[in-house]
């Protein structure tokens, strides 16, 4: 490029963007298009000075006016550099594609593709594709026949530009069943099926397209493996082994996506072993290709145990270790390596100790910090799925003064999705251990999951009281009372009475752990926080088994203390005066064996012998017949429930005998 192309300020050169129109300057136009387009290439820093100082909207002006301006080679190559430039503009900026779209360069970009002219019309195809690689680009309606029509002629074309520029519109467009079928049944299917024997381009536009009709879909799946007698399928798994990284990467893709959506038609282990190999062998490709595997590796493998165990078999995770001490590693390949590890780890023990074996935990917990926010969620998942070994968390390598810092600073990142992995990481590593508590009560946490416990986001409400729930389960009396302190009476109603069932479970099933035991505890939630024990006992009428059972557990724990205790748990299950059936006949009567089992238990604890008042609580439940249902129960279908019920009305005899 002339020095004084390069030397040419972004200023002057959008000042003379349609200066001249195309019959009396168009050579002028022509020359500040090539210009402006070389400098922009490649350079997201460049595009976004142009962006600001208004060039998209003079470069779609110019297009219109060459279109209208007759046929000449000016006019042509004008529309050429001018397509050009808008989907240079369009190229990984959303600001880009976001001008175009506000410029109305779309309409003016499918009047390119009827052109007489192939360049124009691979400009423009082009130039569209760029436009369709963001997900700000408008949506075709695939119900509507016109744009059906419309994605068949650009199949049906000779010119592969078209296809994949069909490709793109299918795979931004086509999102449910009806436009799955849609395509399917005006022959669009059967076209790229056809497409799968043609050139490079027409192969791999073909099976990104074929993966988008069939995703998720088992109707169109299965209509897939009988086209050409079940040689569309067969093809496709051929082309697993064909010389291209892209192409053997978008056929693996594809058979994932069959296999998906209609499982039968993929499920022989050795395909799927293939699928594991291939796509462990690109990552090896250090491009889109590459990175985009380990995405598909995700897939694939996501949430099937026994691909786990291959996959550890064939040194996949290995590889995976060793990719993260690269260098030259970028965000989203970073990304794609977390998340791989994070499903291979989430299941299988030995994953996890090839993991922790790896030394790789720190580049883990540096990834915490990095700048790209997908990156620290993909962190905070692996330490979530191997911090489920209790082996790791035993060794202490979650709980490091570093490592819960990092973890903690999360919790007021400005990406509400961060914060939400960063506390399911968190209800991991502070379950089971004291010592892991103790850092991260200091850290200040607790003030953080409260915090959150009030959002308006229900994710991460419920993984914040998630981890309060965690942090209270066989804490000391400390960690339990620095918890208390930081939460109001009207926080602890306001859970419990949550719209998200969920959350009413973690948050009763936190008042359990904060009561468990912990006669303190007690104390401070009847006589300080007296609305709570009203609403835990209003949850008794819930339609939701599993709130309902929480509930129950929060009042066995009461009744576990002391007398009076019991007593205040006694006065809200059968409170004087009550003329309808006590809420413990329904508990005791409920299907659920778990919501039956703890009311017994409930019982058992307010009946204690040993305690000066069980005879005058045994008098009030035989009253209510809550005895005479405890009778009918001693052959209960769940052992558990029988064999404390026996020992129950044991205990109910001597508490008569001691009032007798």
């Amino acid at each position: 490029m002339p020095a004084s192309m390069m030397n040419c300020r972004p200023e002057e050169l959008v000042e003379r963007l349609g200066f001249a129109d195309v019959e009396g300057g168009g050579e002028a136009n022509l020359k500040v298009l090539r210009d402006l387009k070389n400098q922009i290439i490649g350079n997201k820093t460049k595009k976004v000075i142009y962006l600001q100082l208004g060039a998209v909207p003079r470069i779609v002006s110019i297009l219109a006016a060459a279109l209208e301006g007759g046929e000449s080679c000016t006019a042509s190559n004008i529309i050429v550099q001018s397509a050009a430039a808008i989907g240079s503009f369009s190229c990984g900026v959303d600001d880009g594609v976001q001008a175009v779209l506000n410029a109305g360069a779309v309409p003016h970009l499918i009047r390119l593709l009827s052109s007489p002219e192939e360049k124009v019309v691979d400009a423009g195809a082009r130039s569209l594709r760029m436009i369709y690689q963001s997900k700000l680009a408008p949506k075709f309606d695939f119900l509507e026949e016109e744009n059906l029509k419309f994605i068949l002629l650009l199949l049906n074309d000779k010119n592969e530009n078209l296809a994949d520029l069909a490709a793109s519109i299918i795979k931004h467009s086509c999102k449910s069943r009806e436009e799955q079928k849609a395509l399917c049944h005006a022959g669009v299917l059967q076209r790229l099926v056809s497409l799968l024997e043609g050139s490079l381009c027409q192969r791999e536009s073909s099976l990104d397209s074929i993966t988008t009709v069939v995703k998720d879909n088992s109707e169109i799946a299965s209509h897939l493996s009988t086209i050409n007698d079940g040689r569309a399928v067969n093809l496709i798994v051929g082309m697993m082994k064909d010389r291209y990284p892209r192409t053997r990467f978008l056929s693996c893709a594809c058979l994932i996506a069959i296999g998906k959506a209609s499982p039968r038609h993929i499920q022989e282990l050795e395909i799927r072993t293939k699928l594991i190999l291939i796509l462990s062998e690109l990552l090896e490709e250090y491009s889109q290709v590459g990175d985009e595997a380990l995405f598909t590796l995700v897939s694939l493998v996501e949430d099937k145990e026994d691909l786990h165990k291959q996959a550890l078999s064939m040194n996949v995770i290995q590889k995976l270790c060793d990719s993260l001490h690269r260098s030259d590693i970028n965000g989203r390949r970073l990304q794609g390596i977390l998340l791989a590890l994070a499903e291979l780890c989430s299941r299988y023990e030995k994953s996890r100790d090839h993991v922790m074996s790896s030394a790789v935990l720190d580049l883990v917990f540096n990834a915490l910090r990095h700048e790209c926010a997908d990156v620290r969620i993909a962190a905070c998942r692996l330490i979530s799925s191997i911090s489920r070994s209790v082996k790791s968390l035993f060794a202490g390598h979650f709980s490091t003064e570093s490592t819960v810092h990092g973890l903690v600073q999360l919790l007021q990142d400005s990406s509400i999705p961060v914060q939400a992995a960063a506390l399911k990481a968190i209800c991991n590593v502070v379950v089971n251990f004291k010592a892991s508590k103790a850092i991260f009560i200091e850290s200040g946490c607790v003030k953080q999951f409260v915090k959150l416990s009030k959002s308006t986001d229900s994710e991460l409400r419920l993984n914040a009281v998630w981890a309060l729930r965690n942090l209270a389960f066989n804490a000391d009396k400390v960690c339990r009372e620095r918890i208390i302190f930081e939460l109001s009476e009207n926080a602890l109603v306001s859970l419990i009475s949550d719209l998200e069932p969920r959350v009413q479970e973690l948050a009763l099933a936190l008042i359990r752990n904060l009561v468990d035991g912990c006669v303190e505890s007690i104390d401070t939630i009847l006589r300080k926080y007296a609305g709570v024990l009203d609403a835990v006992v209003g949850q008794l009428q819930t339609s939701f088994p599993e709130v309902c059972t929480q509930a129950m557990f929060v009042l066995a724990n009461i009744a576990a203390g002391r007398d009076f205790h019991k007593e205040a748990v006694i006065g809200n299950l059968l409170p004087p005066g009550e003329d309808s059936p006590p809420v413990l006949l329904k508990l005791l009567l409920s299907s659920d064996i778990m919501l039956r089992t703890v009311t017994v238990w409930c019982i058992i604890n307010l009946t204690q012998p040993n305690c000066p008042t069980s005879s005058s609580r045994v008098s009030r439940l035989r009253d209510a017949g809550i005895v005479s249902q405890l009778k009918t129960m001693v052959n209960d279908s769940c052992l558990d429930v029988k064999f404390r019920v026996r020992s129950l009305l044991g205990q109910c005899n001597i508490s008569d005998q001691a009032l007798s």
